[in-house]
C-alpha cells in the first residue's frame, strides 16, 4: 500500500477543517432592538404606571441615525386584566415626551385595553432620547389606573403590550424602517400593578386631639 507523504497528508486534514468549518451553520446574532417597556409597580387607590422606550443604538431609527430616521413616532396598546380590577384608565405622555408638541395623539379605549398613538414633527419637537440608555430607557408615557372598589390586597393586575399593534416609526411612517416584534427590531416588557393594602391615615383634628389629651394627661399627673 502505498504511503501518503506528510506534506500530502496536513494538505488532507487542512481540506477536511475547510469541509468541516464550511457545513458548520453560523449562529445567527439577535438585530439590535428598541426596547418599550411598561413598569412593575405595587399601589392602592391611584397608581401611576411608567412607561419607557430605550432607543438602541444600530436599530433603523434611533438619536444616533441620521436626520428623518429617528424615533419620533409610537403607538403603544396596553392591554389589562382583571378588568374588574379597574375603575378608570388614562394614558398620557410623560417624561421627554410631556413638553413637546405632537403633530397627532390619540389614547383610543375599549374594556380591557388603552392606547398612546403620538407623532411629532423631528425639526422642531425631536424626541430626546438617550442612545444605549440604561435600562429601561427614557420615559416617555404614564398610565393613570383608578382601582376598583372590588380590588383586594395582593391582587395582581397585568399590563400587557399588544406585540401587534405597537410599534415604532419616524414622523412620516416610512415603512422600511418601521420596528415591530414581528421583524426582531423591537422587544417588549410588559408589566403588572399589585394591590396594595391601604395604610390608615390619621387625620389633622385627630393629631390635635391627641395632643391635648397627653397635654391634660400631663397637667393631671402634676397636680396629682
Amino acid at each position: 500500500m502505498k504511503r501518503i507523504s506528510a506534506a500530502s497528508r496536513n494538505l488532507l486534514l487542512v481540506a477536511i477543517a475547510g469541509v468541516v468549518l464550511f457545513a458548520t451553520p453560523v449562529l445567527a446574532q439577535p438585530l439590535p432592538a428598541d426596547v418599550i417597556t411598561v413598569g412593575t409597580v405595587s399601589g392602592e387607590g391611584v397608581v401611576a404606571v411608567p412607561v419607557y422606550i430605550r432607543d438602541t443604538a444600530l436599530t433603523p431609527l434611533g438619536i444616533d441615525q441620521p436626520a428623518g430616521s429617528r424615533i419620533q413616532s409610537f403607538s403603544i396598546r396596553v392591554s389589562y386584566a382583571p378588568t374588574t380590577a379597574v375603575q378608570s384608565i388614562s394614558f398620557t405622555r410623560a417624561g421627554i415626551t410631556a413638553p413637546l408638541t405632537p403633530t397627532f395623539e390619540s389614547s383610543p379605549s375599549v374594556p380591557g385595553s388603552i392606547s398612546l398613538l403620538a407623532t411629532f414633527d423631528e425639526t422642531t419637537n425631536l424626541i430626546p432620547f438617550t442612545s444605549n440608555a440604561p435600562l429601561p430607557g427614557n420615559l416617555v408615557g404614564q398610565l393613570l389606573v383608578t382601582l376598583s372598589p372590588s380590588a383586594t390586597p395582593g391582587q395582581v393586575i397585568t399590563l400587557t403590550i399588544d406585540p401587534v399593534l405597537t410599534q415604532l416609526t419616524d414622523e412620516g411612517g416610512t415603512p422600511g424602517t418601521i420596528e415591530t416584534v414581528a421583524n426582531g427590531r423591537l422587544i417588549l416588557v410588559s408589566g403588572a400593578i399589585t394591590v396594595s393594602s391601604a395604610i390608615p391615615t390619621v387625620s389633622t383634628w385627630a393629631l390635635i386631639l391627641l395632643a391635648l389629651s397627653i397635654a391634660v394627661f400631663a397637667v393631671r399627673m402634676r397636680l396629682s
